[in-house]
């Protein structure tokens, strides 16, 4: 059997949808406070209601905090491949022990019990933040070696720290592959993460700014860690990224998808650092953002991702983020009439 950790975020809802479709039964953790329904919703995104509320009924569902060890006992057993989504993002200092804890100490549990239970394979969703920057305009790949002596943000270093468990794994003969995604975009979850840009826009947010990152569909996300997983590919990892483009482009062609004004207004650095917009923007990069020194750089550095290896290792195709943000903005302006 599958083993999905957090099953009830963007890449963990749209990855059981697509399981679910392949197999006859998937286990997937969840929280005390996890929303059901908002993985049902994106099921019926791709379907009928009626065929959405069978591939639901697929999942068994078990609550466990990844550092809940009776819990995930529970989990593993009777389970053979592990797809671990299940993490914390925040960029709030004051989230510094909470992130290490849930992100690098759960983790470690996470390898522990594949480890303990034998399991084939384990795929672990990491980020393009873990692989460090490299100034100006060289392009970042799989080969960067993460430096230490930079000004990593927390959130970072427990998504580098996190991976280090995976590659402990590795060394102790557990098959493992790594995918580190840029920002992800998708359906659902309109109040948080990249989802909130949506949301935003549509209540006439004013303000871009020029920052260029790597961005990627939930669906090439999902594509992609289940043909690593079902192949003899192990031990490496991959950077998911199907663009590099600036945040004014990405919000405009939502505005326009969404029918709404363009943002027009460049953000500057000292609207950031009295603070009146940043908590508007926050949310996009995690649940919490305070303001410090790497978090205003970091909405100004460039950072570009190379792509190449993951097209030559499976033939994958990625989805133009135009597509995406047009398709994600049809299923947003749908559910917004059925309110």
């Amino acid at each position: 059997m599958i083993l999905v950790t957090g099953g009830t975020g963007l890449v963990g809802a749209h990855l059981l949808f697509e399981l679910t479709r392949k197999y006859d039964t998937i286990r997937a953790t969840k929280r005390h406070s996890s929303d059901l329904q908002a993985v049902r919703k994106v099921f019926a995104y791709y379907t009928t209601a009626a065929e959405a509320d069978l591939l639901f009924e697929k999942i068994e569902w078990i609550t466990a905090d990844i550092n809940d060890i009776p819990a995930l006992t529970e989990a593993f057993k009777e389970i053979s491949i592990v797809y671990h989504c299940a993490a914390l993002i925040s960029f709030d200092p004051s989230d510094e022990k909470k992130l290490r804890r849930i992100n690098i100490e759960g983790t470690a549990n996470i390898v522990n019990f594949c480890i303990a239970n034998n399991i084939k394979k384990l795929c672990y969703v990491s980020s393009v933040a873990a692989l460090g920057s490299i100034p100006k305009q060289d392009m970042t790949d799989e080969k960067l070696n993460w430096n230490p002596e930079e000004n990593h943000n927390d959130y970072a270093i427990s998504k580098y720290g996190a991976e280090i468990e995976v590659w402990r794994g590795s060394q102790e003969g557990l098959e493992v592959v790594i995918v580190n995604p840029g920002i992800i975009l998708g359906p659902g979850f309109w109040n948080n993460g990249s989802g909130e840009i949506f949301s935003r826009i549509d209540k006439g947010l004013k303000y871009h700014f020029p920052k260029v990152s790597g961005f990627v569909g939930v669906q090439d996300v999902v594509k992609a860690m289940i043909t690593l997983t079902e192949s003899e590919i192990s031990n490496e990892k991959f950077i998911l990224v199907s663009e590099n483009l600036s945040f004014e482009t990405v919000l405009k062609n939502v505005a326009r998808y969404i029918h709404k004004p363009e943002p027009h207004k460049r953000l500057k650095k000292w609207m950031i650092a009295t603070g009146w917009i940043f908590q508007k923007i926050g949310s996009w990069f995690g649940r919490k953002q305070e303001i410090t020194r790497e978090s205003i750089n970091g909405l100004y550095e460039n950072n570009f991702y190379d792509n190449s290896k993951i097209k030559q290792a499976i033939d994958l195709k990625f989805t133009p983020i135009n597509k995406v943000l047009k398709e994600t903005a049809e299923i947003y302006l749908q559910e917004k009439t059925k309110e």
